[in-house]
This record gives structure tokens, sequence and C-alpha cells, in this order.
């Protein structure tokens, strides 16, 4: 006997209820029971089919979804579920049209969309999509961080600080505005007005979990590290299972203490507390990965990923664990991610898993897949010629041709001090003050044995930085018109322009290193020697040297160093992020200084 309307109306909430509840079984199996006698129910349908992913039967789901779009073609909750199933399947072209037309109707369909672009670096789109909706003050804030997010890698940060800060004045008593100020005010690197912007929305009231991470992140900038993590604990008593709150406290607790016990607490509190949370798994285990606890990371994931039914974002993140440790074992987990949902994540994982199994040509496959998608992920470049040199192809030495591409420059000495030598004291004072003597490393980095600054320091408003980053435009334009114009990654990118994406300091101590790495979404980088252990410019050894071209992966057969450069006080190196690039240990009881960033194209000629 055919489900009534009434008794339909009343089988959809329990559903609601089941699935509030976290019974995504029972939820299950009482949609199963609807559409068996109401097929016909679109949302029935598409909640099934939701629910089916969430198991990780994509097929199934995508079937279900299919059968609710074509009952309903403009329902928008339909339209936006299969264009996240197909757009985590790394089938876009097929996704973004539907959440295009779920976008006008749908906040969280827009969201997804805006996310994609701005992770395939195409921010113009994302500002397409987003900006109308957040001129309206109306948009949840994890809209107001995309469109932030646009306008700061198009380079118009201060826009956003304006378009805010306008939302803001015409409600002055509106505690969401308030805080998409903040955010802006983060972005443009004005730390000090985002922590007093963020704070008075604390004060009159707004203390959502969203406020708290703000805050913390403006605190972080500013050095203020105890109040940092008050600020991040306070959030997460309100979203205990907030994963980006809880790797951001990890990271904090960590660069305090180097204490992984310690930065791993309340993980392990949140863990215990809600048993199973894959996505809580999954953060603890790169916290491990990031201190350099790769078989930790592995062994925290391994029996989740041992699941006939483990997600693929779970079998990745297993897979990145055991690419340090196991290529074979991160290929196998690659492959099981990819049956079930083929994405960019899974894809770039079984590229440098082949790279480490000896298997290169598979291996430039999945590259060249990838780069046809995203052509100027910098980490997918240097996977595809670290497959070409394995397999001795002439277009690894085109692409790392170092003698030309690496470019190393004398700083010319800033208006107001005598010599470089002066110049070089007062900055090396300037930058000690921004680093923690006591610090450690943050996770997630290229650097061991040292510290490395919080804030960007190229908006840093030191007059002594400021002359540094003033100094370095001359360096810049020279290696443009160095580089000139072609096809490659590096050359047709040149439009004589150029932007600052990113700018620190590093201070490694005895025995301090890099390890070999690229900047995913740098174009130009660099690196500029302000203090050396005596001696280290002249030496005969290879101590503190910038080394090129040995993969910070594993490959089969291991590759070595192809290019170095020795550091002298005052100079700058630049290269293409693509390139491989670490630096060689060193031993002395004096640190060694040095600023770095990274440089994308200027916004037009």
């Amino acid at each position: 006997m055919a489900i009534t309307p009434p008794t339909l109306l009343e089988s959809m909430r329990q559903v609601g209820a089941l699935l509030q509840s976290g019974d995504l079984r029972g939820a299950h199996e009482r949609l199963q029971a609807i559409v068996a006698t109401q097929p016909d129910c679109v949302e029935a349908l598409r909640l099934l089919g939701a629910l089916r992913l969430g198991l990780g039967d994509a097929d199934g789901a995508e079937a279900l979804l299919r059968r609710a779009l074509a009952l309903d073609p403009n329902w928008a909750p339909t339209l936006a579920t299969l264009g996240e199933l197909l757009l985590n399947g790394g089938r876009e072209e097929e996704a973004e049209p539907l959440l295009r037309r779920a976008a006008a109707k749908l906040p969280q369909a827009a969201l997804l969309l805006a996310r994609h672009c701005n992770d395939r670096q195409r921010p113009a789109e994302a500002l397409a999509i987003v900006e109308p909706l957040c001129a309206t003050g109306r948009a949840p804030i994890e809209l107001v961080a995309q469109h932030v997010n646009a306008l700061a890698a198009l380079g118009r940060r201060d826009d956003a600080v304006a378009f805010y800060q306008r939302l803001a004045d015409s409600a002055p008593e509106e505690s969401v505005a308030t805080h998409a100020l903040a955010i802006a005010l983060g972005a443009a690197a004005r730390h000090r007005d985002a922590e007093r912007i963020a704070g008075l929305a604390l004060a009159r009231g707004h203390r959502a979990a969203g406020v708290h991470f703000t805050h913390a992140r403006s605190l972080v900038a500013l050095g203020e590290f105890a109040r940092a993590e008050a600020a991040l604990r306070d959030g997460l008593l309100q979203e205990p299972r907030n994963v980006e709150a809880h790797d951001h406290l990890a990271r904090l607790v960590w660069m305090r203490t180097g204490d992984l016990a310690q930065s791993t607490a309340l993980l392990d509190s949140a863990l215990q507390r809600f048993a199973g949370d894959e996505a809580l798994l999954a953060a603890k285990a790169a916290v491990l990965q990031g201190a350099g606890d790769a078989r930790g990371a592995l062994a925290c994931l391994a029996g989740a990923a041992e699941r006939p039914q483990a997600p693929p974002a779970l079998l990745v993140r297993t897979g990145l664990a055991a690419l340090d440790v196991d290529p074979a074992a991160a290929r196998a987990l690659a492959e099981r991610a990819l049956a079930r949902s083929p994405t960019a994540a899974a894809r770039s994982l079984l590229a440098a898993a082949l790279l480490g199994t000896g298997e290169p040509e598979r291996a430039l496959a999945q590259c060249e897949a990838l780069l046809d998608a995203t052509p100027d992920d910098q980490y997918l470049i240097a996977l595809q010629t670290t497959a070409w040199r394995l397999l001795g192809d002439a277009r690894h030495d085109a692409y790392c041709d170092y003698a030309q591409l690496v470019k190393p420059y004398r700083l010319q000495t800033p208006d107001g001090w005598p010599d470089l030598d002066a110049y070089l004291a007062d900055l090396k004072r300037s930058l000690e003050r921004l680093h923690d003597p006591q610090g450690h490393p943050l996770l997630f980095q290229s650097l061991r044995h040292g510290t490395e600054t919080t804030e960007d320091l190229a908006r840093h408003n030191d007059p002594v930085i400021q002359a540094l980053f003033k100094a370095f435009d001359a360096p810049i334009r020279d290696y443009l018109a160095h580089i000139g114009h072609g096809t490659d990654p590096l050359r047709r990118r040149n439009r004589g322009t150029y932007r600052y994406n990113g700018s620190w300091s590093v201070r490694l101590r005895r025995a301090g290193f890099h390890t070999s790495h690229v900047h995913p979404r740098g174009w130009i980088s660099s690196a500029c020697y302000i203090d050396l252990p005596d001696g280290m410019a002249e030496a005969d050894t290879p101590d503190g040297c910038l080394a090129f071209g040995e993969p910070g992966i594993v490959t089969m057969p291991p590759l070595h160093t192809q290019h170095v450069v020795r550091p002298a006080p005052g100079m700058l190196v630049l290269f293409p992020s693509y390139v491989w690039h670490g630096t060689v240990p060193f031993h002395s009881e004096r640190a060694r200084l040095t600023v770095a960033f990274d440089a994308v194209p200027g916004i037009s000629a």
C-alpha cells in the first residue's frame, strides 16, 4: 500500500531526526522504505543518494541522484549534491554546470563552487560567484572567506577591506559584518586591526566559534601565542569537532613546546569523545606527519584504512603518510581511493608513489592528466620533471636548467644606509625580534632545527624590513627580463610584472637544514641571506649551501643534488618555484638567518 502524503511527511521528519542523532544506517533504511513505496519523492531520492555516498557507494549514489534530477531538473539541493559528488570524483566538467545552476539558490552550492575555483587558482571565477551574495551582507561567513581569498589572490586585499568596511559601517551593530571585516583585515596583513575588530565582535556577544578562530589567527600573526591558544580553546569548546581549529591549535602548541603529546592532547580528547570520527583521526595523523613522524601517522590511520568501506579521503591521507616510508603501500592506497572516487588528490598521491616504486611512465601519465586541469601547480610540475629525469627525457634538462634559471644577485644598499653591511646589521636586529629564541620549527614546514616567522614580511610595517622588499624589486625585474617568454611553465606566465605571494624569515640553529621541497602555489621563489656563520661563504664544504635537484619524495632509483649555490650575506637567489631545493646541514653555534618569498605574476603589464 502506497504511503499517503501525510504519512510521507511524517516519515521524512523521522529521517531528519535520525540524521540529526547521527544514526545514518537507520536513516538509510527508512529512506529505502520510502523510496520503495514513493519512487517519485525527489528529496527522499536525494537524501538516500547522499547517504549512499557517505557509506562509500559512489555509483549507487550517482544513480539515485540522477533519478531525482530527472524528476525535477531544477531542485537546487539535488543539483548541489550531484555536483559535489562529481566534483569529488574528479569530473569537473560535469560538476561545474550543476553547481552553477544551484549556486543562485543555495549558498552551500556557491560555497562548493567558489572553494573549487579558488583551489584551482581561478580566483576571478570564484569572485564572480560569491561577490553578489556577499554584497547583501547576509552571506555565511564561509562564503565571506572565499570572497576574501579570491580578492587576495587577485592582489586586491585592500578592496576586500574596503568592501567589508562599507558593510560594517552600514550595520554597525551587525556582528557578522564585523566578523567579516576582521577576516578581510587579516588577509591584508593588518593584524592589529583584525585583532581589534574580532575582539569587538566578541565583546558585542558574537561569540561563535568562527570569531574565536579568526581572533586567534590575528593573535598568532602578532606573536601573542598565549592569547591565541586561549582563543582556539574557547572556539573548540563550542565546536569540538572543528578539524581546522584543532590543526591550528596543534601547530601553535608545537611551535611553543616541540612536544607531540601536548600538541595533540585536545585532539586525543575529542577522539575519545567522538570515537570513530575519521576527520579528527586524519587531523591527528597530519599533525604527526607534520612533526616528522610519518610512521606514527601511518600507524594512527592504518586500522581505519583497512576497512573495506574506508572513505577515499581517508585512504589518501593514509597514503600520504605511507609515501615517506613505503611507496608501494602508498600506491596501493591511492589505487583503492581512485577506484572509489577519481579525485585529483588521489591521482597526485599515485603519481608520487609511482616515482617511489620505479614506475615513472605511469607517474608521468598521472601528472599530465592533472596538469591539464591545474597547469600552474608547481608540485605537479616537480613530479613531472622528476619522472622525466628518471626516464632520461631531455625535457627535464630544459625545465631544470639550473645554470640559466637559478640566478644569484647581490642586493644594492637601500637608501638611508652607508653600505650593505650596515643595512644587514639593522635588518638582522629587526628580524630577530620576530623569532622566538626558544621556539620550534612550524609544523608542515621543510625546516629542521630552527624557527620561522608567522606573518607576511612583505606587508610588515617595520621600515627596515620594508626597505628589503624595495631592494628586491630590481633583481626580480632583471630576472623576468632574463628568463624571457616561452611556452614552458615558468616563461608562459611572464607578463613582466609580479606581486609577492607570501614572505617569511627562517633562523636555522646548529645542524639546521631544509628538507628538499617545492612551493606549490608559487611561480618564482627565493632565498636571501642576511647573516651567516663565520666562514660559510668561503668554506670548501657544502655545509649550509642551497642545493637543487634532490627530490623531497622517495624515488627509485634515488636521485641526488645537481646544482649548489654557496650563500653569502646580502645575496638573493631567484629560481622557479617548481624546482626541488633544500639546505645542506651545517655545524656552527652561530645561526643562519634568511628571508624568503614567493612571487606570482602581477595583474597587468
